[in-house]
């Protein structure tokens, strides 16, 4: 049996937008969140290598996260408290996830349940027992939690998966018992969102739960081929309360008692989780033409674009002595743009749909799901091509210093291969062709 693992504590924020002891009060699109974002992802880029080698439980980059105040920031919005928008979060994870995808996942995970108020919030009546409407965006920007866990179903997972019993006594909440796998975070998170049904059977009810309670226990996911500090691992719950003030809110089992807003839940995520996938694909068509670009002619100064900075405007010498090399730049450079583009299209629609909250309607849901599944499948695509075509060009540029994966760049591919694996892209595209053949909604379904 593991031990229970305590949380770890956190660094105070040291940005100027939150001094310590108060909770983030800009809004994510201030100037100062992405110049933050970009320098934590340029110290995140100088060792992901030597990190990813090594192999730990991510405590020390989530503490630099903790010292950026990305995990405050990137709460839902709301009227009272301004949190990250949609695209404002987007482009955190994006560009995060291109310096380390590991790094960029614990984030992508945090956001989408930091959510859960909201999409499962209004209570229903569930075994006599009240959602209390805990606001979990605001808690999480106050106490500067790390989320981790996950809501929807487990897929392919025997057993009863987790369960809730009513505690003794009215009104005293539940106990929480079971054993499940999560993807992200919860070797270090500071608190856990779960779903579980009260009985084994019916509804689920999510619950907020802390990990450092002596009933909670965390075994490490240590046999990962990519995303190997994103904290995967497996929980087990043994006899843990749950107050009534900690239940979330309730997912019904009949889909149609779903609302259309619900059933965004778990498009966030994946399209969150798509965002992880394009800073991969983007972070590892950059760092391989920086290798290229001093193989032939040394480095050479560029800016945050990927192009040459004003100060030498024109290209190496060299540059364009081999066709073959820039017809694979050009290849993968114009696959990762196409795919950016169908990310921002989805990333727009699903924007919308969260502004609309509970007036969300069927259409509008549909075409959401339609462009997330979109914006899935070309993206794992072009991750999985692009990082795979990049061992070759690294390859052919370094000679055999890079046999074998070149200078880390195995670690592009590894990351790229885990994180699109779980996606069945035939499902996806038969859900799209269908929708696009014959006018078909995607079910209301909170399967990710």
């Amino acid at each position: 049996m593991s031990t229970p693992r305590r949380s770890p504590k956190r660094p105070a924020i040291r940005t100027a937008s939150a001094p310590p002891g108060r909770p983030v009060d800009r809004p994510a699109d201030d100037e100062i969140w992405p110049r933050v974002t970009r320098e934590l992802a340029d110290d995140l880029a100088v060792d992901a290598l030597a990190r990813d080698r090594a192999g730990k439980a991510p405590f020390d980059e989530v503490a630099r996260l903790q010292e950026a105040g990305l995990p405050a920031l990137l709460t839902a919005p709301g009227p009272t408290r301004r949190g990250a928008d949609w695209r404002a979060a987007c482009a955190v994870v994006r560009e995060i996830s291109a310096a380390d995808s590991s790094v960029g996942e614990l984030l992508a995970h945090h956001y989408a349940l930091s959510w859960s108020s909201r999409f499962f919030g209004p209570g229903h009546d569930t075994g006599g027992t009240r959602s209390h409407g805990l606001s979990l965006d605001v808690c999480t920007a106050e106490e500067r939690w790390l989320l981790a866990g996950g809501v929807e179903p487990p897929r392919g997972e025997s057993g009863p998966g987790l369960t809730l019993t009513p505690a003794d006594g009215p009104g005293d909440g539940w106990i929480l018992d079971g054993r499940r796998s999560f993807a992200s975070g919860v070797t270090v998170a500071d608190r856990l969102v779960v779903a579980a049904r009260p009985g084994g059977t019916g509804d689920l009810l999510v619950v907020l739960v802390d990990p450092a309670h002596p009933g909670v226990f965390t075994d490490a996911g240590t046999d990962r081929v990519g995303q190997r500090l994103a904290g995967a691992g497996t929980v087990t719950f043994d006899h843990v309360p749950v107050e009534p003030g900690h239940v979330l809110g309730t997912l019904p089992q009949d889909e149609h008692a779903v609302a259309p807003f619900t059933t965004l839940a778990p498009l966030a995520l994946r399209l969150l989780l798509v965002q992880v996938g394009l800073g991969i694909a983007e972070g590892a068509l950059a760092e391989a033409r920086d290798i290229s670009r001093a193989g032939q002619a040394g480095p050479a100064p560029t800016d945050r674009a990927g192009g040459p900075s004003a100060a030498d405007a024109s290209p190496p010498a060299g540059s364009g002595d081999d066709p073959y090399l820039l017809l694979a730049y050009g290849e993968l450079a114009t696959a990762a743009h196409a795919a950016a583009a169908v990310v921002e299209r989805a990333t727009d629609a699903l924007a919308r749909g969260l502004l609309a909250e509970w007036s969300l309607g069927l259409e509008e849901r549909a075409d959401i799901a339609v462009l997330v599944a979109a914006a899935e499948t070309v993206t794992g695509r072009a991750a999985v091509h692009i990082t795979t075509r990049i061992l070759e060009l690294v390859d052919g540029t370094t000679g055999a210093e890079a046999r074998g994966g070149g200078p880390g760049f195995d670690r592009f591919w590894r990351n790229a291969r885990a994180l699109t694996a779980p996606t069945q892209a035939a499902h996806r595209l038969r859900d799209i062709g269908d929708h696009y053949l014959n006018g078909t909604h995607a079910r209301l379904t909170l399967l990710a």
